[in-house]
């Protein structure tokens, strides 16, 4: 059934049964609250929302190890978080690694609600530590409607939430295999009225390569107080201290040869090791949100936010020094009315943000600066409004009718350039409006079923990096990516929510596609090819084998309790992405499989806890082989990688709780790449991840 039809299978679905036969429960247990989850602004049950939305939380996260999002992020089917270095990551949705050869691209990122992507539109997820981290929602597909610009999706970062009455201050410490140090310290207090939560991380690793060390310190505080009937008020600050260094890419007889080795240097060129190639920063983050309800009915929310970065990094050539400011903020007003005797939901706002940066290149003599050889002040500012209607219709169907309208502009005014200008000179671009709708259509046959289809428009355009190469090109061609997206899912539950599952279908439509390649001298640049064809299916399956559930009180609303006994997981989703129409180099390459992404991705797993505290959790996750080359003459071996935390978690006395764990990551010792670069120049394709890795660790915490 071709997908752009969705309709017509959201009109055969209600012939499948509403629910199943239930066997009577004999274990002891109280229903757990349903999950809500932000979605496309209207914070409705999961169940409720026509999007493909995926959601982990702090007790998933908890289940891997704890040095990175990794592992838990790519439990989400059609979503792939990639570790090409120590902490060098990216971030897939649906395929979008095609154009992010490095940091995150056409995926719009959100933390506590301040927009974490910048300006320039990349996103340095390698600020966040997993110990800050409550709580992840993402969206597939375009969300231009709300969320602005962006063609694979949207990534919603949360802080822990903080229980009422509880007062709690904790700490721990984990090592293990290549060198990893971690320490990390919180403190929290919440009210009725009120909550603030200060944590520090710290965390150092030798690497499992050569020249892949890393040093990472983060604070993060987050307060929230109701200051009045109609007021509440939150704020988050973020600090983010990182240095890492960046071994390269290898060949397929290096990678053969050593996998642990760096990128090796010539006569002609030194390599990663002699050049101190590395990457460090550090960052600010300040929001501050208000929340104004004039009613039960009307609701104004404010962020604005502020941010300063420094950057040094040392590549092969050169050696960038940058120094950038930001500041933004979003609006959103609710509404929500009554139409013919049925629920309307209203909201309309608008996002801005605007960048500055004074981005400063020199050679890289072993890493230190050398000769200048451009200066640029770069500016960009980027906007948009959007309007929202949700209507429940009868016969249990929800519509959702949307759009926003957006503009950007880039501005790079070259201070100087020591090679060609020494008097430098000014480059501009000014994207022309974007008009981004989405409708989408849900039925909910019970409380445990619903069904949905969409159809959704997004945009992307180039980045400050896809524009300004490190190099110092100025790439003037480059245009935004437009895509439309079709898709059709189900969601629902079994045997008194015991068994929960998931599955959609989709048909992402890309025009001007953005592919990216590397250059001898290692510097990276894009292009637009004709169009993608991006189609897939997405399934994710839960079940409760055992499970005894137990009321914890005094949690918010918004934190879902975990029960004990033994629960089987799985994730899966199947990718026929394909070039469209596409030359290069004077050959076809129509048709052939989008680089960089693999047909297939499996993940699964067992959670097991009991009453005395012990837990387990076994999982495995598979990639199959993946095309390195938009010509597809090269490819990476799929593989199957092991792992397993177990520990014991319980309360000594009244207020000290303990946590002791161990776990092993690779366990089989598979040799593998986790990130690669594509349409690398002399086959430098392959980052190897680590082998065979152990941690452990243990933390306490005193509550009152």
């Amino acid at each position: 059934m071709p997908f752009r039809y969705p309709l017509l299978l959201l009109l055969w679905l209600p012939l499948l049964p509403a629910r199943a036969q239930t066997r009577p429960d004999t274990t002891r247990a109280v229903a757990l609250p349903e999950a809500t989850v932000t979605g496309y602004g209207q914070r409705l049950p999961l169940r409720r929302t026509a999007a493909a939305v995926g959601v982990i939380g702090a007790h998933v996260i908890e289940q891997f190890s704890p040095t990175a999002l990794t592992q838990a992020v790519n439990t989400l089917p059609g979503v792939r978080l990639e570790e090409r270095a120590t902490a060098s990551y990216r971030l897939s949705i649906r395929g979008s690694t095609l154009r992010s050869p490095f940091g995150v691209r056409n995926v719009k990122v959100y933390y506590n609600g301040i927009p974490f992507t910048e300006a320039g539109g990349s996103t340095p997820l390698n600020l966040l530590d997993p110990a800050i981290i409550g709580r992840l929602e993402v969206m597939k597909g375009p969300a231009g409607s709300v969320y602005g610009a962006g063609t694979g999706g949207v990534a919603l970062f949360g802080t822990p939430a903080v229980a009422a009455g509880v007062s709690r201050v904790a700490a721990g410490a984990t090592v293990g295999s290549y060198g990893l140090r971690r320490s990390t310290i919180a403190a929290e207090t919440g009210s009725a009225t009120s909550s603030i939560r200060a944590q520090y991380a710290h965390q150092s690793l030798d690497g499992y390569r050569q020249q892949s060390a890393l040093q990472r310190d983060v604070f993060a505080l987050d307060a929230r107080t109701v200051a009045g009937p109609k007021t509440t008020l939150a704020a988050h600050l973020l600090y983010t201290d990182i240095s890492y260094q960046l071994p390269g890419g290898l060949t397929r007889a290096q990678l053969a040869a050593d996998p642990r080795q760096a990128r090796p240097g010539t006569a002609a060129a030194p390599g990663t090791v002699a050049q101190r190639a590395f990457y460090a920063s550090r960052t600010g983050l300040l929001g501050l949100t208000h929340e104004y309800r004039f009613s039960e009915k009307l609701e104004l929310q404010t962020t604005l936010y502020g941010s300063g970065t420094v950057i040094r990094t040392p590549y092969l050539v050169d050696y960038e020094r940058n120094t950038g400011v930001g500041l933004g903020g979003r609006t959103a007003l609710s509404y929500r009315t009554a139409l013919a005797g049925r629920v309307l939901r209203l909201q309309g706002g608008g996002e801005f943000q605007a960048g500055f940066t004074d981005g400063r290149s020199y050679q890289n003599n072993g890493g230190t600066p050398g000769a200048l050889r451009y200066d640029d002040e770069i500016t960009t500012t980027t906007g948009f409004a959007f309007a929202q209607a949700d209507y429940e219709l009868p016969a249990s169907f929800q519509l959702t009718v949307a759009a926003s309208y957006n503009r950007l502009r880039h501005r790079t005014a070259r201070v100087s350039d020591a090679a060609t200008n020494p008097d430098g000179y000014e480059f501009s671009r000014d994207f022309r409006p974007v008009v981004s709708p989405r409708v989408a259509l849900l039925r909910e046959f019970s409380p445990s079923m619903s069904v949905y289809a969409s159809v959704s428009t997004g945009f992307s355009p180039p980045t400050t990096d896809e524009i300004r190469t490190s190099d110092g090109h100025l790439n003037s061609d480059l245009q935004a990516e437009r895509g439309t997206s079709y898709e059709v899912g189900a969601r629902g539950s079994f045997f008194r929510n015991n068994l929960t599952y998931e599955i959609n279908l989709f048909d992402l439509e890309l025009r001007q596609t953005i592919v990216s390649s590397t250059t001898d001298q290692g510097t990276v640049v894009f292009r637009n090819t004709g169009s993608t064809h991006q189609r897939g299916l997405e399934a994710a399956l839960s079940s409760w084998l055992w499970r005894e559930v137990e009321e914890i009180p005094n949690l918010p609303d918004n934190v879902q309790t975990t029960g004990r006994g033994l629960r089987a997981w799985a994730s899966y989703a199947y990718n026929d992405f394909r070039f469209g129409s596409y030359a290069s180099g004077g050959a076809d390459l129509s048709g052939n499989r989008l680089t960089g992404t693999a047909p297939h991705t499996l993940s699964a797993g067992l959670d097991f806890s009991q009453r005395l505290g012990f837990y387990l959790s076994p999982s495995l996750s598979h990639q199959a082989r993946i095309v390195l080359n938009d010509a597809n003459t090269e490819e990476a071996a799929g593989y199957w990688v092991f792992g397993a935390r177990g520990g014991w978690r319980h309360p000594l006395g009244r207020h000290l709780e303990t946590n002791v764990y161990a776990g092993i990551d690779n366990a089989t010792d598979r040799r593998y790449s986790l990130g690669n670069d594509l349409n690398a120049f002399g086959g430098r394709y392959f980052q190897p991840a680590p082998g065979r890795a152990w941690y452990g660790g243990a933390q306490l915490s005193w509550r009152w």
